[in-house]
């Protein structure tokens, strides 16, 4: 016997289970209870099919998609940092001594050349008047001193006369050397009698500079940051020059230093423009544009930062020094270019279960129609060069991919470069339930 002969006998034997034994010499009824069971069994394939599907259908995974649209892209690098005026200016004292007046307070506006504070003078004063009094002393020698000159010049202009009358008899050559050596030292001293008072005049001049000094002045046009003095205070300047006065050079300019991390250096350049907000104005944007990138960097904590400095406009003061502020620097800008969401390009299916190879369950199982087949198991959705990545997509309920380059990324959405990709088309971002 061949193995299809077995194959339908085995089959027989099954209907004939199914059917059961009928009467004896029932032949017509045993053919209506076969004919019966075809129908039935035909009906319930058709019954299976529908059944299998709509298993099939639920057995696949359930994605929640997002379109893709056409917009502008905006990439920034935050930073955070302190306002700063742009010209801080500390006031200290040069000399030491006492307080005796202070005429400013914080927040006071000054002009140049005005007067902060005062210091005690009268030890001063009296070093001015010492000084003068050496120099009128001095230029009293220096008069008695030309005098003697002109005394020793006339002595010896007379022994050149006499001389001259006698021939060279009279006076001797010891005197008339004696008398020229006379005129030299007079004329010695009196060049020594001036210098003297050329530096009566500097120590003068030193000790009116030091009691000028005594009157501690403003350098800047500007505002009154901090006063750290109080009259009667004593100040010591012997070693290092204390600070009376804090002073902002026009508030309505100011500076943002704020550190930009080494992972994003790379993208910030001078001119960029920026923006920022303050905690007393957290509603609040404030315009501002890169100035400077330094080329020095910082290590806080544990990490290496640069400083960056941006130029704020302050016209209505409402910005103060050492507000802590958040930038938002303005690194690269797209308009009307495709964007997906990155969930999209981070997006890869799960692998399906390989299908367990089942073998026939006789005629029912031969007759009840197979489940589709499972997708392909996917190789990832990693980047390969030059920004080539993939993105899926549905089609006909199931995932494909659609591969695309990847542009610049503002965090949220990505700028696609090129690929198949159109506007409205729909990419899946995330799995909502798995296959069963």
């Amino acid at each position: 016997m061949s193995g299809k002969d077995t194959m339908n006998t085995a089959r027989r034997e099954e209907l004939d289970k199914l059917l059961g034994p009928g009467p004896a010499g029932g032949t017509f009824g045993r053919v209506g209870r076969r004919a019966a069971v075809a129908v039935g069994l035909v009906a319930l394939a058709v019954v299976g099919y529908f059944l299998l599907r709509a298993n099939g259908d639920a057995a696949l995974p359930r994605y929640q998609t997002e379109a893709v649209t056409q917009g502008n892209l905006v990439v920034t690098v935050s930073a955070t940092g302190k306002l700063q005026p742009t010209n801080q200016v500390d006031v200290g004292s040069e000399l030491s001594g006492t307080v005796e007046t202070v005429l400013v307070d914080d927040n006071d506006r000054v002009k140049k050349g005005q007067v902060l504070a005062r210091l005690d003078v009268s030890k001063l004063q009296d070093q001015v008047a010492k000084s003068r009094a050496a120099l009128d002393a001095a230029e009293a020698q220096v008069l008695q001193m030309a005098a003697t000159v002109e005394e020793v010049q006339a002595n010896l202009a007379r022994l050149r006369q006499v001389a001259q009358l006698s021939g060279g008899k009279v006076p001797s050559k010891a005197e008339m050397d004696t008398a020229e050596a006379v005129l030299k030292r007079a004329r010695a001293n009196e060049t020594n009698g001036r210098a003297s008072v050329k530096q009566a005049e500097a120590t003068l001049k030193s000790d009116q500079t030091n009691l000028a000094k005594a009157t501690i002045r403003s350098p800047i046009d500007g505002v009154v940051l901090k006063r750290n003095v109080e009259p009667g205070q004593t100040v010591a300047a012997s070693l290092q020059a204390p600070v009376l006065f804090t002073l902002a050079e026009n508030l309505s300019q100011m500076k943002l230093e704020v550190d930009v991390d080494e992972a994003d250096v790379g993208q910030v350049r001078e001119g960029q423009s920026a923006s920022f907000s303050v905690d007393a104005y957290p509603a609040r944007k404030y315009p501002s544009r890169i100035t400077r990138v330094g080329f020095g960097s910082q290590t806080k904590e544990g990490v290496v930062s640069y400083l960056t400095v941006l130029a704020v406009n302050n016209d209505d003061l409402s910005l103060r020094p050492g507000m802590t502020a958040t930038a938002e620097i303005t690194t690269a800008q797209r308009d009307k270019v495709l964007l997906v969401p990155n969930a999209a390009l981070r997006f890869t299916p799960p692998a399906a279960p390989k299908p367990a190879d089942k073998k026939s369950g006789g005629l029912v199982a031969s007759l009840m129609p197979r489940p589709p087949p499972p997708p392909p198991k996917t190789a990832g959705n990693s980047a390969g060069k030059s920004g080539a990545q993939q993105v899926w997509v549905l089609r006909e309920g199931r995932a494909a991919a659609l591969p695309v380059t990847a542009g610049a990324s503002d965090g949220r959405m990505t700028e696609i470069t090129g690929g198949a990709l159109e506007p409205g088309m729909q990419v899946i971002t995330e799995i909502l339930s798995a296959p069963k």
